[in-house]
């Protein structure tokens, strides 16, 4: 007994919603996004993705927190080099 939950046995396909039922033409959502366009802002979905994007996101800040991190690891294992026993 599936108790109305889809079918009994086996799976069905997934329906996808048809997509001429979506479209903003003609909603208010449209009017904002020529407003914005017209300021020259670009959705960030509508941007190309590329490895260099992906890979050097926040770069300006990751690599000298890299560093940062390299240093003190050194400067603190500098410190204990005396107090090692083996």
């Amino acid at each position: 007994m599936a108790h109305g939950h889809g079918p009994e046995h086996g799976r069905s396909k997934m329906e996808l919603p048809d997509y001429r039922r979506w479209k903003i033409e003609g909603t208010p959502s449209e009017t904002v996004q020529k407003t914005l366009a017209a300021r020259g802002y670009m959705c960030g979905f509508a941007k190309k993705v590329t490895f260099f994007d992906v890979f050097f996101k926040g770069f300006k800040w990751r690599f000298p927190a890299f560093v940062v991190a390299v240093g003190a690891e050194y400067y603190l294992d500098s410190l204990n080099k005396d107090k090692k026993h083996h």
